[in-house]
């Protein structure tokens, strides 16, 4: 592996190198071989939802058009720094340019952010669909659906823009060797040549008041609909709409389980491999099992991927009769 420790005459980095999974070349191939099928089937499963969406009348309504929106948040989140980990795995320089490395950092954490306005929403429309049912068709209009999308789509992006500017001053003069598989916070500011406390500072505010202000709204709202729905008498209508929420929560758990532990634990950034770990179950494996989760619990979106995966062998069973 070519590590330099520094690229150019002045002395500043213009490049990182991430070490990912230093290991054999067997275990290596066999790493790339699962997170590529993790990958490939992440992208089907969202995208596989999308098409459920657009393609069913039925699922035209605000809850399903946030869960398209969600998928497609989902395979943009995966597709950001999966990827180039899959490159590195098989590559021999493991390299990424400066520039490179504060997008992926940028990109990545704006979906994450995304991700928790997303779930926010979704939140938010089962408390009005739940809660407040007579009220909810007046309330939860397309209109108000959209402005929802747009805000969860264009919040995330701004709220780290901040964080990614002040990640642009932070002095890098070497060494460049990032012990992770993605530009991640914490290894980027170990890397940093002086001290930067104030961009530590907001980075670690502005994360820790997106995850806690999101996920005490999400905490709230589902306590009141599970309150509700324990009013409802047993029976069809009671258990669609506990199976609903409880899919739901457990996406939230997955997620803000996981993003806890790496960014609010104390420590937990002080062990690689640990934080390797973490980091793998929320950028790979939750997408991967949102879309199982939302597709098994639900009637309506089973029946939904039924039809999409089943009109082309309807299509052929057609001509062929003809």
């Amino acid at each position: 592996m070519n590590i330099s420790e520094t690229n150019n005459i002045s002395g500043s980095v213009t490049e990182f190198i991430l070490l990912g999974f230093p290991c054999r070349r067997e275990i290596r191939i066999l790493l790339f071989v699962i997170f590529s099928l993790i990958y490939l089937l992440t992208l089907m499963g969202n995208t596989s939802i999308i098409c459920a969406v657009w393609s069913s009348q039925k699922l035209h309504t605000p809850m399903y058009i946030l869960l398209a929106n969600f998928s497609f948040l989902e395979i943009c989140y995966v597709s950001s720094d999966v990827p180039k980990m899959l490159a590195n795995i098989i590559s021999q320089t493991k390299s990424i340019s400066y520039a490179r490395c504060l997008l992926q950092f940028y990109f990545f954490f704006s979906m994450c952010a995304a991700e928790g306005y997303f779930l926010s929403a979704m939140s938010f429309d089962r408390f009005l669909a739940i809660c407040r049912p007579l009220h909810y068709p007046t309330i939860m209009t397309h209109h108000l659906c959209a402005r929802l999308v747009v805000s969860c789509w264009v919040g995330g992006f701004l709220s780290i823009l901040i964080p990614a500017i002040l990640m642009t001053q932070v002095p890098f003069c070497g060494p460049n060797i990032i012990d992770h598989f993605f530009c991640d916070l914490g290894p980027l500011l170990a890397l940093s040549c002086t001290p930067v406390p104030k961009t530590t500072l907001t980075c670690a505010t502005v994360s820790s008041l997106i995850i806690f202000i999101t996920f005490l709204y999400i905490l709230g709202s589902y306590t009141l609909v599970l309150r509700a729905v324990l009013r409802v008498p047993a029976g069809s209508g009671r258990n669609k709409a506990f199976s609903t929420c409880a899919s739901h929560f457990l996406v939230v758990s997955l997620f803000y389980g996981s993003v806890m532990v790496m960014y609010v634990s104390p420590g937990s950034r002080s062990h690689p491999g640990t934080q390797k770990f973490v980091t793998l179950f929320y950028c790979m494996a939750t997408p991967f099992f949102n879309p199982l989760i939302y597709s098994l619990r639900n009637k309506d979106m089973k029946d939904a991927l039924k039809k999409v995966l089943g009109a082309p062998s309807k299509e052929i069973s057609k001509n062929t009769e003809k």
